[in-house]
């Protein structure tokens, strides 16, 4: 019901007239807000007298936080205070002693990158209405292809290298049986695939996922870095057609996630070359090695990929998330395996070029653009300084190294070929115990106190775990510029400190 009452206009009793947001009282909020981060985030995201983080139990935290959400809001002083405690108790992934993960540091140029994107809040699928960020997705897939040693092919950005991997495994059964899209599972043969037993755990999930079933991934014995065996591979792939299954992917791995090792991709080509399979590499954390021209060598053989999943928001420090999935073929394969061609979306009588909506490559509807905080720090760094930073950080890992060696306690569990750096740490309780099930089954329980330590002092973040019937160890892991060699000194005697009691 319509009606007027002294110039306002209402609607089912709502006021229409103007807006209900006070612009003015944003803008001081976000200016104020951004003062917070600049000063309490980006100007002590290098200072080692930080803390890393500052630890508290789950219960406590929510109190802290005051988590519960009212009727009516709370003022903009006490949502500013909010946001200092949401930084204060925050693990600092920017600290230069933040080695717990596969993404660390901060890149000036990345994070602007994001404040922009944040602020215009684009969807990436069409020109029509995310124009630059198309073109810059366009340009930055087309450069990591020449990277990779194709001359032609396609890609696009997705949510994290969990999901490339499910993309490269749908893309290459449909490549395999394009009627699956509109007929689905039914009548298909037992379809099997084949993946290192180092490959990420997205690999069994993609499987479960997509109907393929975990029972049909054939997990590819390792040698003892933890490379593929290409003569396993041959074995099981000959396995599964004698029992009457279909393969029709290998996944290999580029920088698996714990020992950081490098399947040998020539070899495993030779193979799917030989057997019609569909080659996929799993490069999310080792792919960045292309940008050096000293060691992407470790990637040799990658160009003759069907797919490649590749994240800058690794060892790049472009942020998360910044994932690429990228395609030999050039054909329109991602588009026909994905595309939905929803009218209301990807209208093909529009005023400009709709080759440039390429939404439809995607399974998302809203899609970030993420490929824009990577363009600004590459325009800004160059390429020459994208491998500087790929250098320097496998350069610490062999200072790293070096030191391990010298110092009595530590013990490699084997020389890295990236920039994963594993490791034991004995403390002087069990150095002149004799090495058997009871020295191992102490040695076990090392690492995680240790590193409780650590994390509620705030001094560190080191990541550790068991693998491969190896009892825990540190798994260190060198990727942000602001990391100095000191740092690396001060991993190894903070470590002696926190034990010196075991």
């Amino acid at each position: 019901m319509l009606q007027k009452k002294k110039n306002a206009v209402l609607v089912d009793g709502v006021i229409l007239n103007g807006p209900i947001m006070d612009s003015k009282a944003g803008e001081k909020f976000v200016e104020e807000a951004c003062k917070v981060i600049m000063e309490e985030v980006i100007q002590k995201a290098d200072d080692v007298t930080e803390k890393v983080c500052e630890w508290q139990a789950p219960e406590t935290l929510k109190q802290i936080l005051d988590l519960e959400m009212r009727d009516t809001g709370e003022s903009h002083q006490k949502l500013l205070q909010l946001c200092r405690d949401v930084i204060q108790y925050s693990v600092k992934t920017g600290h230069p002693r933040f080695f717990n993960q596969l993404y660390a540091g901060i890149d000036y140029y990345s994070l602007v990158a994001r404040f922009i994107t944040e602020a215009l809040n684009p969807s990436v699928y069409t020109y029509e209405v995310s124009p630059v960020f198309l073109l810059v997705e366009e340009a930055v897939i087309k450069k990591m292809i020449e990277f990779i040693g194709w001359e032609e092919g396609d890609g696009i950005f997705n949510p994290g290298g969990s999901v490339s991997n499910m993309y490269a495994m749908n893309l290459a059964r449909y490549k395999f049986c394009p009627e699956i899209k509109e007929k689905g599972l039914s009548g298909l043969p037992r379809l099997v695939l084949f993946t290192s037993e180092e490959c990420h755990y997205s690999m069994k999930k993609a499987a479960s996922f997509l109907g393929i079933g975990t029972e049909n991934v054939y997990f590819i014995k390792t040698d003892e870095r933890g490379k593929m065996i290409p003569e396993e591979l041959e074995k099981q792939v000959q396995r599964a057609r004698k029992e009457g299954s279909t393969p029709f992917l290998v996944c290999a791995t580029a920088g698996t996630t714990v020992l950081g090792a490098f399947d040998p991709l020539d070899k495993i080509a030779d193979i799917c070359e030989k057997h019609g399979l569909w080659l996929h590499v799993d490069a999310s954390w080792g792919g960045s090695a292309l940008i050096s021209r000293k060691h992407r060598k470790l990637l040799h053989g990658i160009h003759r990929a069907d797919s490649v999943a590749w994240n800058p928001h690794k060892m790049l420090l472009a942020g998360i998330q910044c994932c690429a999935f990228l395609v030999k073929d050039n054909s329109g394969l991602l588009k026909k395996c994905y595309s939905a061609k929803a009218a209301y979306l990807f209208q093909q009588d529009k005023f400009y070029d709709v080759s440039y909506d390429t939404g439809d490559k995607s399974i998302q509807c809203s899609r970030r653009p993420d490929a824009f905080k990577f363009w600004l720090m590459w325009k800004a760094l160059g390429t020459t300084g994208l491998e500087e930073r790929v250098n320097r950080a496998l350069a610490l890992a062999r200072y790293l190294v070096e030191e391990i060696k010298k110092r009595e306690g530590f013990q490699l569990l084997l020389e890295p070929e990236y920039a994963n750096v594993c490791f034991w740490y004995i403390p002087p309780s069990l150095r002149k115990m004799e090495d058997g099930p009871e020295f191992w089954q102490k040695l076990h329980q090392v690492a995680p106190i240790i590193k409780e330590r650590m994390v509620k002092k705030g001094s560190m973040m080191l990541g550790y775990q068991p693998h491969q019937g190896k009892v825990n160890f540190f798994r260190q892991v060198v990727i942000s510029p602001q990391v100095s060699r000191e740092d690396m000194d001060f991993l190894l005697d903070e470590i002696e400190l926190l034990a010196k009691d075991l």
